[in-house]
């Protein structure tokens, strides 16, 4: 099935960007299935399917573990885009057994439920802090102010990132993100390469100091699996994985804030209940990050033909796991263009599903649950100042500042 040129599903335009998931609901109206010419996709828009494939093994984040670009039919990116590949492609998330499997291990250890559990006071004090200034100021950009400091911090805390080194960490992070969105341009890619070298450049410094002069943090860690454990990491794969923990520890976490917050200022009658009831805390976390999933996207290749609704995907084709639309599908939540703080049932699928779920989905929930709280404790009177502005990208949806006032 091919998606009909009059739908609205249009990820470069700003009326689509603004609001995609009324373009969602035509999607799964349609079929289960469409392929969408501009990126030689496979659109997948139901939760059913975007859960089911997730978990399925013909499907893979790569595809080098069993063929090349040639035998793919794939043409091998520019040459002068290594640094960004080379950087992305040792990073658990876009490798399949055995290698996720052997890095995930080691890197678990890391986030286990009582080490995040530990994290606990100082992620709050953090966000108290942060967000007991924003309320001196008498407000500002939630944005910059509050949303990304926080889990910036708490990752390079992690990793052991020395504070004076970590002004550079989100301007890299951002630049990397870049090259996720579709089709990107030479400039995004420039701007991907260019960061990809300085990151790893930094690291791989960083990592010699560790193996020098070895602490209590994630990178000593890593130095210790690589010189004691049989099954090691290369230096690389410690660089790829010290970039990946930066950048989907915080991504997520920084657009699930400030999407979430202008969701509640568009939703008074929520916003109000929330103010009056801060026990619905856990219950708003995960409700806001399906109303406006940060991620909106995930792709996958396709390793082996594989059927839908009558239609045969074929080895070497991309799918599209439309993650905004599988939440917003009426088929598993009632009302799903409502904001109900106070959802239980609530299966959505913002950190994926299946070997690539989101190893740190615990520390998202507990830095989200620390900023809201801070925020509905010492600013109860926080409102929006000024109309935010979307950026313009679709796979990672955020917004370019949020302007508050403490009234």
């Amino acid at each position: 099935m091919t998606a009909p040129s009059d739908l609205a599903f249009d990820p470069w335009d700003p009326a689509f960007l603004a609001d995609p998931y009324p373009a969602y609901a035509e999607l799964r109206a349609r079929g289960r299935v469409h392929h969408y010419a501009p990126t030689n996709q496979w659109l997948v828009p139901h939760h059913a399917d975007v859960s089911a494939l997730l978990r399925d093994r013909r499907l893979g984040r790569t595809y080098r573990h069993r063929f090349s670009h040639e035998e793919f039919g794939r043409t091998p990116p520019p040459p002068a885009h290594e640094p960004f590949h080379t950087l992305n492609d040792h990073g658990m998330l876009d490798l399949e057994p055995p290698d996720h499997t052997r890095i995930r291990r080691l890197v678990s250890k890391a986030f286990t439920p009582r080490t995040v559990e530990r994290l606990q006071p100082y992620v709050r004090n953090l966000a108290g802090d942060l967000v007991a200034r924003l309320v001196a100021a008498g407000g500002g950009d939630l944005l910059t102010d509050v949303a990304e400091p926080l889990p910036v911090a708490v990752i390079a805390e992690m990793l052991g990132i020395p504070e004076a080194d970590r002004a550079p960490l989100r301007p890299w992070s951002a630049d990397i993100c870049g090259m996720y969105e579709l089709n990107p341009s030479p400039e995004t890619a420039a701007r991907a390469v260019r960061a990809s070298v300085e990151f790893s450049d930094y690291l791989r410094e960083l990592i010699a100091a560790r193996r020098e002069h070895p602490g209590d943090d994630l990178v000593s860690g890593l130095v210790a699996a690589h010189d004691e454990d049989d099954d090691r990491l290369t230096e690389q794969e410690m660089i790829s994985t010290c970039v990946l923990l930066l950048n989907a520890g915080h991504e997520a976490t920084v657009n699930a804030t400030v999407n979430g917050w202008r969701a509640l200022f568009q939703n008074p009658e929520q916003l109000a209940a929330l103010r009056a009831d801060h026990s619905l805390v856990p219950t708003a976390v995960e409700e806001l990050m399906r109303y406006d999933t940060p991620l909106q996207l995930f792709e996958r290749w396709v390793l082996d033909d594989i059927e839908i609704d009558g239609t045969v995907l074929p080895r070497g084709a991309e799918v599209a796991l439309l993650f905004g639309s599988a939440n917003h599908d009426p088929a598993v939540f009632a009302a799903p263009g409502r904001l109900d703080l106070t959802r239980r049932d609530n299966p959505h699928i913002s950190f994926s599903a299946g070997l690539h779920y989101c190893i740190g989905a615990p520390l998202a929930r507990i830095e989200l649950a620390a900023s809201m709280t801070a925020l509905l404790e010492q600013a109860p009177t926080l409102a929006l100042a000024a109309e935010p502005e979307r950026k313009p990208n679709f796979v990672i949806r955020g917004l370019a500042g949020l302007e508050v006032e403490v009234r």
